[in-house]
């Protein structure tokens, strides 16, 4: 942060009002974390403790061998991954056609599709599942994957900006030399525009990570369930294992942990230069 501005005591109360802040966010995580270390005991004792009396390590690998982990892990995987392929691909096409491609009823279209945004995924749950399990869909994941390929309102609206800032001089140079629309998408755009498509990959990531609705809905047999969904087994009619489910959220929760420290400055890069250009 520059200093230019900003006297000393200005720049004190903004760090400690960021360093409160910043613990307000970090309390649920450590609590998951403590919990996980807890005897079962322990977790519900009043008043709370802040750290345990009786660190419980034991706890992560019973909660890893409690359910299938490595197969939920696979199963999340292949849903991420696919799902981030079908999202990049579509989104950034509709985006670039939408914002350097001139054609008639454009922007109409545009209004259109950001239009739907607006509409809850609780008013189209059952058209959906109507229409899937017509088609034979359910119990796999096309019902999860293939909507990704068709693009996503948010996106489409965050890489057409991103794809604006871009100067249409460089797709005229490449039109000149002899390029068509979709090598001037590819070889010129798309690389220009890493930080946007990044954040996409973030949000779709953790979009599908942590989604339990959609498989909750589609998915019947255990062996395709999700890590989001595959946690439940945790918490049975007679009897809640909290301690192994603290230990199994907190294991799922480093990927993400991860995957943000390594691309944060990509990330917050492609979130600040989206919509410098209206």
């Amino acid at each position: 942060m520059s200093n230019r501005g900003y006297n000393y005591p200005t720049l004190v109360l903004i760090y400690l009002s960021l360093i409160v802040l910043g613990f307000f966010f970090f309390l649920p995580f450590y609590w998951v974390i403590i919990s996980s270390l807890k005897d079962y005991r322990e977790l519900f004792k009043i008043p709370p403790t802040w750290f345990p009396s009786r660190i419980m390590w034991i706890n992560y690998p019973r909660a890893l061998t409690y359910i299938p982990f490595l197969m939920y892990l696979k199963n999340t995987i292949y849903y991420c991954g696919f799902s981030i392929i079908g999202t990049l691909l579509s989104s950034s096409l509709v985006a670039y056609s939408l914002s350097r491609v001139r054609w008639r009823g454009r922007e109409i279209l545009f209004i259109f599709i950001i239009s739907t945004m607006m509409i809850p995924f609780f008013v189209t749950m059952i058209p959906l599942f109507i229409l899937f399990r017509h088609f034979g869909w359910i119990n796999s994941y096309k019902p999860l994957i293939v909507p990704a390929f068709f693009g996503n309102p948010f996106y489409i609206f965050l890489l057409r900006q991103f794809f604006r800032t871009i100067p249409m001089d460089l797709s005229d140079s490449a039109k000149v030399d002899g390029a068509n629309e979709f090598l001037i998408y590819s070889r010129i755009v798309l690389p220009l525009t890493k930080p946007a498509l990044t954040v996409v990959v973030l949000f779709e990531f953790l979009g599908r990570w942590n989604d339990f609705t959609g498989p909750l809905i589609y998915l019947r047999d255990r062996e395709l369930f999700p890590i989001a969904l595959g946690l439940r087994e945790f918490l049975s009619l007679y009897q809640a294992q909290w301690s192994l489910l603290m230990a199994a959220s907190a294991v799922v929760t480093v990927p993400i942990v991860i995957l943000f420290f390594f691309t944060q400055k990509t990330f917050i890069e492609g979130i600040t230069f989206t919509g410098l250009k209206g």
